[in-house]
């Protein structure tokens, strides 16, 4: 009878489709966990991949595999892994870079090494959409004119129309990636002095994350056009939540670095092994691409999705890749941050004597109104909380045979002195100090006395450093003190290495070359460098070699 066998069939089709589906979906032995973590920005897609995987009964070892995707830093993950207490099995963190600096640490040896990567997402420059026909006629889209816009040493440069903000390269991977693209880019192109003005700056403008920064960019402040760094996927994410003030991106034309997101598989346990390694697969299948492709992300090999179209402010096409930095640079980068970012304790000694009233050919200024305005300036490098002061040298300038006078005393820039915020008292005395007609240069005395008390007042936890800025190089003192034998042995005698106090000396004019060989002895002493500007002008350029000095120091030469 046909139809008593075609019945008999379909029963056992049915029979046969059963066995087959419950081989591959056997449940039978329970469910078996597979717990992951990743950042916050790429939870919610992975979220949905594994909403997915769950539904699709995947079973290892007759147990079906239930994946769960909690949100979590990635710094805090490494920490957790260091001391032991990490209870996920598979991670996603944003950046192989973060890594590298995790894995340098003494802690961070034992991290596994990542398989492989979930997704990509270039870090770029971000502009609000209303404001971004106004910049391209101030900015190219480059990490070149992002550090020339932020170089706070360069007054009369694009920083005067654009604000550069920057992202905590300390707390993201984004501003650590941005970093490391503009100081490569740099070095290539021998702005490293800039580079230093820049850094400076930002660390001054930073925003603890990817929305608080986007945000900023499209709230008017001043007449500057505010510009930022952000992951694509970041301003995606913004632009989906804010849709009345959308930013768009800007890409670098000397290329950039990714996010790659990589994945590092924690568990050791040999049944959760295979689900990791059976995830992981599914992250590379069409449909978990295209959720990670709606959310903003790339593929890992750079394909956009819709997300990322034209009309909405970003170009589909792969960026430029540069090179990835070796974990050496990025801890040399993470150190160089670190140390440009350490407090400031600075005592500058300022020439007062009778030369200083010559004039500056060109500028219509005496050498002690130059000198004063461009100490004026550096003030700009130098953060809030660092304590500064200035005292005077010539001879016989506080009473006879006293060839030095504090006037102000090395303190916080915020603090009062005599009712005056010590930030403006400096400003009001660089821009009226006088020279003395008939004072010679008393440097030697006027260096001990200063080099004594910076080391008596050192501070660990601070830059401690003595900046001279003369127009003679040289300690003409008719009256003795001091000879320059004497100040040589006293500082090679007092300078501790394990409590640098350094000298930083500035020398500008006709009479100061021919000092240039005690100058130098006097800085190498103490673990410092000497300069002598061709022109005042130049003064500004050694300020930042001078803030150089500070990555390396106390051993900058050896």
């Amino acid at each position: 009878m046909p139809l008593a066998g075609a019945v008999a069939l379909a029963v056992l089709l049915g029979v046969a489709a059963f066995v087959i589906f419950n081989r591959d979906h056997d449940c039978s032995g329970g469910k078996l966990p597979l717990r992951v973590v990743a950042t916050s920005d790429i939870q919610p897609a992975l979220s949905k991949i594994a909403d997915n995987y769950n539904k699709a009964m995947h079973s290892i070892d007759s147990k079906c595999v239930e994946v769960t995707v909690a949100k979590e830093a990635a710094a805090r993950t490494a920490n957790a892994l260091a001391a032991g207490k990490v209870t996920a099995d598979f991670w996603v963190a944003d950046s192989s870079l973060l890594m590298a600096t995790l894995r340098a640490t003494p802690a961070g040896k034992a991290l596994p090494q990542p398989e492989g990567s979930a997704a990509v997402s270039p870090v770029v420059l971000a502009a609000a959409k209303s404001a971004a026909a106004k910049l391209s006629s101030t900015l190219k889209p480059s990490w070149s004119s992002m550090i020339a816009a932020a170089n706070v040493a360069n007054v009369d440069g694009p920083g005067k129309k654009v604000r550069v903000l920057a992202l905590d390269p300390q707390k993201n991977s984004a501003g650590l990636a941005a970093l490391l693209a503009a100081a490569g880019t740099a070095k290539e192109a021998g702005q490293d002095k800039a580079l230093v003005g820049a850094l400076k700056e930002l660390s001054g403008q930073l925003a603890s994350d990817s929305t608080a920064l986007l945000a900023s960019l499209t709230v008017k402040s001043g007449s500057k056009v505010p510009v930022g760094v952000a992951s694509e996927q970041a301003i995606h994410a913004h632009n989906s939540k804010r849709p009345e003030a959308p930013v768009v991106a800007l890409y670098p034309q000397e290329g950039t670095l990714n996010l790659d997101y990589p994945i590092t598989i924690l568990t050791k346990d040999p049944s959760t092994l295979k689900a990791a390694a059976d995830f992981k697969q599914d992250l590379a299948t069409a449909s978990a691409e295209k959720i990670l492709r709606d959310a903003g992300f790339r593929t890992p090999d750079g394909k956009a999705g819709e997300a990322l179209s034209k009309d909405k402010g970003f170009t589909p096409e792969k960026p430029q890749a540069l090179p990835a930095p070796d974990v050496a640079t990025v801890s040399r980068m993470v150190q160089t941050w670190s140390r440009l970012n350490l407090g400031t304790r600075l005592l500058t000694l300022l020439d007062v004597s009778g030369t200083m009233a010559l004039p500056v050919p060109g500028t219509g200024m005496t050498r002690m109104q130059a000198i004063g305005k461009i100490a004026t300036e550096g003030l700009s490098l130098f953060a809030a909380d660092s304590e500064l002061g200035v005292w005077t040298f010539s001879t016989h300038l506080d009473g006879q045979g006293k060839d030095w006078k504090q006037l102000i005393p090395v303190g916080p820039l915020t603090e009062s002195v005599n009712g005056v915020l010590r930030k403006d008292l400096l400003v009001k005395q660089l821009s009226t100090i006088q020279a003395k007609a008939t004072g010679d240069t008393g440097l030697n005395d006027t260096l001990k006395a200063a080099y004594t008390e910076m080391t008596k007042t050192y501070q660990q936890d601070k830059i401690n450093t003595i900046l001279i800025l003369t127009d003679g190089a040289g300690n003409d003192d008719p009256d003795g003190g001091i000879k320059n034998p004497a100040i040589l042995k006293f500082l090679q005698e007092t300078y501790n290495a394990k409590r640098p106090v350094s000298i930083i000396l500035i020398a500008f004019g006709p009479d100061a070359g021919p000092g240039k060989q005690q100058m130098d002895a006097l800085a190498k002493a103490t673990g410092g460098e000497a300069y002598i500007a061709k022109n005042i002008l130049q003064v500004r350029d050694f300020f930042l070699q001078g803030m150089e000095r500070r990555l390396c120091s106390p051993n900058c030469d050896g």
